[in-house]
Formats: C-alpha cells, structure tokens, sequence
C-alpha cells in the first residue's frame, strides 16, 4: 500500500478593477503554497508564490491555479527555488500548474528554478488556456540535482491552447528510471539544467518570429499561433537563467 502525502492548492484570481489596475478577488493557498502579493507596477498586480514548508516530497500533491480575466494583467513570481525531496511515502511526487487567460489579459509566470534533489521523483504538468487576444510569458527551469549529488528522476509535461487550439504539448523525462537517452546527444548531453520560455503575444500572428539558434544549446522557434518557443539546456541554473533572460527581452518587449 502506498502511503498518502499532502494535498495543497494554491488559487489565484485577477481582474480588471475599472480604476486601470488589476484586482485579486481570489488568492488563496494552503498548507506549504503560500501566496503573498507584492507591490505591483502601472496596471500589473504581483504575486509571490512562498513555501511554506519542504516540498513537494514523495506521495504530495502539490497545485497551483491562476486565472486572469479581460483586462487584468498578473505578474506570479516565487520566493525561493522549489526543491523536489523523498519522503517517507513512496510513490512520485506531483505539482500541477493550471493556468487560464481570457481574451485581452496577461499573464507573466516567472517562477524560480525547480529542483530535482537525489532520490526524488517528480512529475510536474503545466497547462495554459488562453483565449485569442491573451498575452502570455511562461518560464519554467528544471535543474537535476544540487550541487555535488545524483539527479532525482523527472517528468515535465508542458501544455499551450489558444483559442481552443493546441499549439503546444510535449512532455521531458530525465533522471534515473527514465526512458534510455534522456542524457544522450539528443537528450541533455550531460548538462543539468533545462528549461523553457513560452510567449505568446498577438503581434506573432501576424509577424512570426524567425526560427534560430540563441546560444550553445539554445534554440528560438515559432509555435502554431501567435506564439514562440525557447528551449534550452545548461550546466547548472545560473547559465540557464542568462540565456533565457536574454531570450525573454528579445521576445517580450
């Protein structure tokens, strides 16, 4: 019998609050998701996403949900780096991101790095659902492993509709127990860190951003919509989070 972990969800809400700003109806967490807000800028409301406890560990259920409506702009950041341990329930870890944006509103989701401590085992999924008009800025950073100790076993599915359409879905396993190659040439190739920056803004539509090779092992394509795709692997977060950044100037104005 599998042991039982902790369930938590954490949920946000923005609109638009008829004043030019964005308000938060909704914020709510539980247990270890701990929501803060933060000072914003111009219309922007900001969210801090805290652990309040270790986590997620073997058996959890971790969720977070945001929905942004018509004319709210939302800014999700976290405090710290999400670090994946074993628990005393065996059985994989799951910490599942939902994210909605109707027509006309923005969604920035900045969160810091994820990682995979040794003997861990994670699966993560994030779906975003947006309408047509939604403007979109989705980082995820995946790091297998602290400094100095084996990777924990990952699987990262990453989910985009616009309008209804699937203009992304792909799903990354890496670690021990994972599908052979993962850490292959056409895998990580021995590095540590991976990640993906999504971003979806109108314009693309009709001006789609040229496929390209950003850095060493970078790479810019356009999605199926008025969307584009950075992907990424590194030695460790800190070269990680260079390349996208810089890919996120270029990308987001």
């Amino acid at each position: 019998m599998i042991a039982s972990g902790v369930a938590a969800t954490a949920r946000i809400g923005a609109r638009a609050d008829g004043r030019g700003g964005t308000a938060l109806p909704v914020l709510e967490g539980e247990g270890p998701l701990a929501l803060r807000r933060t000072r914003g800028s111009g219309s922007e409301a900001r969210v801090m996403l805290v652990g309040a406890m270790s986590g997620p560990l073997g058996g959890d259920r971790f969720a977070v949900e945001a929905e942004v409506a018509q004319g709210a702009r939302l800014h999700v950041g976290s405090a710290a780096a999400t670090i994946a341990l074993p628990g005393q329930a065996k059985g994989e870890a799951r910490y599942d991101v939902r994210l909605t944006v109707a027509d006309g509103g923005e969604l920035r989701w900045l969160p810091e790095q994820l990682i995979c401590a040794g003997g861990s085992d994670l699966y993560v999924t994030t779906r975003a659902d947006l309408g047509a008009g939604a403007r979109l800025v989705l980082r995820e950073e995946q790091v297998l492993g602290r400094v100095g100790e084996e990777p924990g076993r990952l699987t990262s599915r990453l989910a985009v509709r616009i309008a209804g359409r699937t203009v992304l879905d792909q799903e990354l396993a890496c670690g021990p127990g994972a599908p052979g190659g993962w850490d292959g040439p056409a895998g990580l190739a021995g590095h540590r860190a991976v990640g993906q920056l999504v971003v979806v803004r109108p314009e693309f539509g009709d001006e789609p951003v040229t496929p390209r090779i950003l850095a060493e092992h970078a790479v810019l394509v356009p999605l199926a919509g008025p969307a584009a795709l950075v992907t990424a692997v590194a030695p460790d977060a800190r070269v990680l989070r260079q390349v996208l950044d810089r890919a996120l100037r270029e990308l987001a104005g």
